[in-house]
């Protein structure tokens, strides 16, 4: 599937449409160039849910975890990691319980460290806005873009 995204709203919306399609423990990377709106779809995922604080990307601390109603949500941003064996040190393979959604930033940094995951989320630059190129990696993530080409 491939949208073109005017707004950082439309990205918003994008994530909100997302988390609805969504059950637990999926494994959803975002890849992209800086400032592409990885953190902004983030945030409308997190808004759908039932999340109002602020969504702040999670560069410096690795992952931020959100516990909303019956929902955990684990945002990695992995664009500081210059060894993949850190993510050992970081507990990655406790995050991937199965039990919590895991929406990963730059998840080309983790190598084999990082399974294929679900859906992959490729953010690219296009005037004007973004386009989005999603893809499945998995049955599960085949549901949820059927769900979102709805």
């Amino acid at each position: 599937m491939e949208r073109v995204i005017a707004t950082p709203e439309a990205m918003g919306a994008l994530g909100a449409a997302l988390a609805v399609a969504c059950g637990p423990g999926l494994l959803i990377r975002l890849t992209g160039e800086l400032g592409t709106g990885k953190t902004t779809l983030t945030r409308g995922f997190l808004a759908a849910l039932g999340h109002a604080g602020p969504v702040r990307s999670p560069t410096y601390t690795l992952v931020e975890p959100y516990e909303i109603g019956r929902h955990r949500v684990y945002h990695l941003d992995l664009y500081r990691v210059a060894d993949p064996e850190e993510l050992e040190f970081l507990g990655l393979r406790d995050l991937l319980d199965g039990e919590a959604v895991c929406l990963v930033e730059w998840p080309e940094r983790a190598g084999a460290a990082l399974p294929a995951g679900d859906l992959t989320l490729h953010l690219a630059y296009r005037s004007p806005g973004r386009q989005v190129t999603v893809t499945a990696q998995s049955p599960a993530g085949q549901g949820v873009l059927d769900h979102l080409c709805q």
